[in-house]
């Protein structure tokens, strides 16, 4: 007997060659024949045939009585959106920001695009003793920090009043206009003593299945070690982890 609230060791082989008939044709990219699924599944026709009336009953495949072939049914659509509307993407990305730090030894984040700024959400902090705090709920400003910037670059809007934190905080309209289309086109974002004359940060959006900006992965430490080849270090892990966090979202 499993544990209360943990899966079963043992699987259902009726499940799993139901589920694999479902992959078939999410896989194949248009309808299949019975026995088309069957040589795919390397499942006898018999119970692929059973399978099918059982699945095509529920909803999940829809039978095309022009030609006798298969295809996906329109629950899988509405289960997928249930589970849109229900996921956790403060668990989901909590893998990746703990790998992201232990990789780069700096302080990985987790925001998510509100109306006017982006929120952390979730964070992972540096274990070295010289590191940036982060903390949940903080607003990342759009025009001084990497986050903000690929908020930005994601249909965010700037503040009305561009305040100028370093002497490096970008507030002519123009210039910060061209810095954000540079993040659009090339994917990711810095920000180079923008915030505080000793902080560097980056940052990479993470899309949905529709290009639409769900949250927003981040690294930033102290300039001194966070250096410009060390944040192309950390572009490459951000934008790993944010191709995969795309993949479930």
């Amino acid at each position: 007997m499993a544990r209360t609230g943990r899966p079963a060791a043992r699987q259902v082989g009726s499940v799993q060659r139901a589920i694999s008939v479902l992959d078939a044709l999410a896989d194949a990219g248009t309808d299949l024949g019975t026995n088309e699924i069957a040589r795919r599944t390397a499942i006898n026709v018999s119970t692929i045939s059973r399978l099918l009336s059982t699945l095509t009953s529920a909803g999940f495949v829809q039978h095309l009585p022009s030609s006798g072939r298969y295809r996906l049914g329109l629950r899988i659509l509405q289960l997928a959106g249930a589970a849109r509307e229900t996921l956790d993407i403060r668990a989901l990305a909590r893998p990746s920001l703990e790998e992201i730090t232990q990789q780069t030894s700096e302080t990985t984040t987790l925001s998510i695009p509100g109306e006017h700024h982006a929120m952390t959400l979730d964070f992972v902090q540096s274990p070295l003793s010289v590191r940036s705090v982060a903390q949940v709920g903080r607003n990342s400003l759009p025009h001084a920090t990497a986050v903000g910037k690929v908020f930005l670059a994601h249909g965010g809007t700037p503040a009305p009043e561009l305040v100028a934190f370093t002497d490096r905080t970008i507030v002519d309209r123009g210039a910060l206009a061209v810095e954000v289309e540079r993040v659009r086109e090339r994917g990711w974002a810095q920000a180079l003593g923008e915030r505080e004359d000793d902080l560097n940060g980056v940052a990479v959006p993470v899309l949905d299945q529709r290009g639409e900006l769900v949250a927003i992965l981040g690294v930033q430490g102290p300039a001194v070690r966070f250096s410009p080849r060390a944040i192309r270090v950390a572009v490459q892990l951000l934008q790993q982890h944010a191709d995969s966090l795309t993949s479930a979202v």
